[in-house]
Parts: structure tokens; C-alpha cells; sequence
């Protein structure tokens, strides 16, 4: 059944996308999808939204289903900024660059792939299966007044790690921590560091856009509209939204409520599951992600695990992201580019266990 339902989508990859037929072949596979037009507003715009400059370039031709590169995790670093520089894992002296040293000389070398074709992979991919960590920056500021120290967001775990050094002894100690791929959201219980604290990450939902302008400009002139867009229509809704992390450091960590990993992944999951009903969004700026020729790009985080990843989304996309995504948990097929965890068989939304 999966392989036929990957020919299909590959179908769609590289062909023509058929709304309708894209519709169908997710709800076989279980993802939460809903039928609702991604634009809440007329074309021509009749409700006064904000818009985009002319003159972006944005692809509005090549097929976007497909083209999110599978990863493990996605780990978001604190930088108090909204652009870096154009390949931040190269950055000399940053977290970025210092754990992607550790995570190539820790990492267990990944096998070649039978095929060169990434795309129906990168459609529908679980975690469980990659073994790609994919490294951002983040316009969150960390929680030490250390200015050596970071505070890093796992994904799609939903954790929050603080007092990371930003040195490849940090980077080492967070990858063997809350990184390898061996371990599950909850990481290391028993450690000899004493340095790190986790938290769930206690938001509804995180949106993550991409404003790295050095990388290219287009999304740093989207990036910023789409963000004020969002605040607007989740605060029509009642949300309480925020654009930093907030600090969590007066809230009791896992590692003091947690003394065995069992406790542990027990206490996760039971705020994981209490989070959607906080109806509290954390909106933060990213450095590239990939795929910037479909700008804006948008991805959508739950406390479950699944991540949507979304393409060529402009003011007039936002309440429609808002209702259908990020309050009622299901897909807009018309502009996914791809998603991690999104199957959730016998559930209805995104968001159920």
C-alpha cells in the first residue's frame, strides 16, 4: 500500500498537481487534510490584507510537493537576530558551526540512498527514519545572561534545551544529550554534565519563518508581513502570541521533577498533551530551511511531533493557515511542500494521540 501511495505522490511531484487527487492520496495515508481553499480572501483581495512588494520573483511554476530534505531533528539556536550569515554552519566561532563538527565526527555514517530522488521521501517522512540534522539559527534570545551560552529548540520533539556552551565541548555534550538519533524526545536522563536543563516547549504551536536575507532576499521581505499576519488573525481567534521564547528558567526542568527515564518520558508526554488546549502560539524568525524560491515559507510545529512545511504563502494564506492548520490540526494540500510525522492513523488532526 505505502509504495503505491509514494508512486502516486511522485506522480504529482513531477507532474501536474491535482488538488483533488492530492487530497484523496493524503487522507489514504492517513494525514489530517482538509478540502478548504488555502486564500480566505477574493483575488483581487477584498478585506484590506497586507501584501508582498512586486517584483519578488517568486517560483509560481515548479511543483513544491516533494521538497523538504528528510531530517532526524531540527535544532534552532538562539541568536536574538533575524539574519546570519549566508551558510551559518560555517560561521566560525557559532553553536551552528561547532555542532555540525560534532555531529559529523559523533554521527554513525549514513548508508546511501537506492535512489537518487529525494522528493517522495521528502513528501511524507518520519523522523524515526532519517538520520539528517538539519542546524538553524533562531531569533529567540537565549535564557543565560552568559553570553557564552545558548539556548538550543529540538524538533519536532517540542523540548527546549538551555545552557549549551558555545563550544564544540557544547556541542558534543548536546548532541550525546538530546541529538543522537539513538535517543528518544525525552533524551538522557542521567548525565555527569550537570549543565543542561530541558523543558517541554510551552506553545500550542510554533511557526518558524524564514527571514535570511543574506541567503536570499525574498524571504527576508516576506518573513516580517507574514509574522504581523499571523499575530493579527491568531489574536482574532483568542491566542495569545509570541515572538521570543520566553524564559524558562524559573520553571522547574525535567531533569529536577524526572529521576529515571520512564518518569521522564511520562512527564513529556503528559504536558505535550495538555499544550493545544493552552491556545498559545510562538512565532520565531529562521535562517534558511530550504526551498526559498517558494517564498514565503512557513513550517508548523505541534506538541505531537508533526511538522507541516508550507510554500508561497502570502498575507492572504494566513487565516486560512490559522483555522484549518494550526487551530483545527489538518493540511492544505495546495500548498504543502512536504511534512515530517504528518500520518496520524485513526486520529483527526494533527494534534491527537
Amino acid at each position: 500500500m505505502i509504495f503505491s501511495l509514494i508512486g502516486q505522490l511522485k506522480a504529482f511531484v513531477f507532474g501536474s498537481p491535482n488538488t483533488p487527487e492530492v487530497y484523496r492520496t493524503l487522507k489514504i495515508a492517513d494525514v489530517p487534510v482538509t478540502t478548504a481553499e488555502c486564500r480566505s480572501c477574493a483575488d483581487p483581495c477584498d478585506e484590506d490584507h497586507d501584501d508582498f512588494p512586486s517584483g519578488l520573483d517568486i517560483d509560481m511554476d515548479s511543483d513544491m510537493l516533494g521538497s523538504v530534505y528528510p531530517y532526524h531533528r531540527q535544532v534552532l539556536i538562539s541568536t536574538g537576530k533575524r539574519d546570519w550569515e549566508i551558510e551559518v554552519t560555517e560561521a566560525k566561532g557559532t553553536l551552528a558551526a561547532f555542532l555540525e563538527t560534532a555531529n559529523s565526527s559523533l554521527s554513525t555514517p549514513k548508508k546511501p540512498n537506492s535512489t537518487n530522488d529525494p522528493l517522495p521521501s521528502g513528501l511524507l517522512f518520519s523522523h524515526t527514519e532519517a538520520k539528517f540534522l538539519s542546524i538553524l539559527n533562531g531569533s529567540h534570545r537565549p535564557f543565560s545572561y552568559d553570553e557564552s551560552e545558548e539556548t538550543v529548540i529540538v524538533l519536532p520533539d517540542f523540548m527546549v534545551v538551555s545552557g549549551v556552551s558555545r563550544t564544540l565541548a557544547g556541542a558534543e555534550v548536546l548532541w550525546k544529550a538530546a541529538l543522537d538519533p539513538a535517543l528518544d524526545r525525552a533524551g538522557v536522563i542521567t548525565r555527569t554534565d550537570n549543565l543542561l536543563n530541558t523543558w517541554v516547549l510551552p506553545y500550542s504551536c510554533l511557526i518558524l519563518l524564514c527571514s535570511h536575507k543574506r541567503r536570499d532576499k525574498r524571504c527576508s521581505v516576506t518573513a516580517p508581513i507574514l509574522e504581523k499576519t499571523f499575530h493579527q488573525y491568531l489574536e482574532r481567534e483568542g491566542w495569545e502570541v509570541h515572538t521570543n521564547l520566553y524564559d524558562l528558567t524559573s520553571e522547574p526542568s525535567l531533569e529536577s521533577q524526572a529521576s529515571s527515564t520512564t518518569e521522564k518520558e511520562q512527564l513529556v508526554e503528559t504536558q505535550l498533551k495538555s499544550l493545544h488546549a493552552e491556545h498559545r502560539a510562538l512565532i520565531l524568525m529562521s535562517s534558511h530551511f530550504g526551498g526559498h524560491q517558494f517564498a514565503g515559507n512557513c513550517v508548523i510545529y505541534t506538541p505531537r511531533g508533526a511538522g507541516v512545511w508550507y510554500g508561497r504563502v502570502t498575507p492572504h494564506n494566513v487565516e486560512s493557515i490559522v483555522k484549518h492548520t494550526i487551530i483545527d490540526g489538518q493540511v492544505i494540500p495546495t500548498i504543502l511542500r512536504g511534512g515530517v510525522d504528518l500520518p496520524c492513523r485513526g486520529k483527526k488532526t494533527l494534534y491527537d494521540w
